[in-house]
């Protein structure tokens, strides 16, 4: 996370909601040789005290996992260059808008008959943003073809801990270097979104 608390200020609540509605980031633990990471989707409960996930059985990170492990889920938002002549103000110098957030906590294997509710949950949670289209469910895929499925990954969870979230936005800027910056996003697809999130981000803190 970056040191300057200005960027770390933004409200827990809205932080955890960023990354549910994320729900997908880089899951990391300490392998036998050194750290070993997957990119995984993943739900977070109502009470935003565990995120589940599952992995192919020959996931290498499953190696490191025999039993439960200190485990960071680092999740990233939108990032994007901020050319300083946005600012309108002198002797600025380029930096990196992002938002990123870390959850961290103990990862452990799920009993393996917990697979099936495993996978419902995390569909039903993607499905749910593409109404009207009917949902997704299990049922739709042939009995033989999910027994063989599910055999072949396994059901994890994290038990959150510990949150930290940087909001990296030019908090430390002038009001107007800030909306200088924001309409100078507006040339990049990705930059729309990260200056969307600037302006969210000051009717926050309005």
């Amino acid at each position: 996370m970056h040191p300057n608390r200005t960027f770390r200020k933004t409200d827990p609540a809205h932080t955890l909601e960023f990354a549910r509605q994320r729900g997908f980031g880089v899951l990391s633990v300490n392998g036998e040789n050194g750290p070993v990471a997957a990119h995984v989707p993943f739900v977070i409960s109502p009470d935003g005290t565990q995120a589940d996930m599952h992995l192919v059985r020959s996931n290498p990170l499953l190696a490191a996992l025999e039993t439960a492990q200190p485990a960071l889920l680092a999740v990233s938002g939108p990032d994007a260059y901020i050319s300083p002549d946005w600012y309108g103000v002198a002797d600025q110098v380029p930096t990196w808008n992002y938002v990123a957030v870390h959850l961290r906590g103990d990862l452990h294997r799920l009993p393996q008959e917990e697979i099936l509710d495993s996978i419902t949950r995390l569909s039903q949670h993607f499905e749910a943003r593409l109404a009207p289209k009917t949902p997704w469910k299990l049922d739709k895929v042939a009995p033989e073809k999910l027994a063989k499925m599910t055999r072949m990954i396994v059901p994890l969870r994290l038990e959150i801990r510990t949150m930290d979230s940087t909001w990296k936005l030019g908090q430390n800027k002038p009001d107007g270097a800030i909306s200088g910056a924001a309409q100078g996003l507006q040339t990049s697809d990705i930059g729309q979104e990260i200056g969307a999130m600037i302006t969210l981000l000051r009717q926050l803190s309005d």
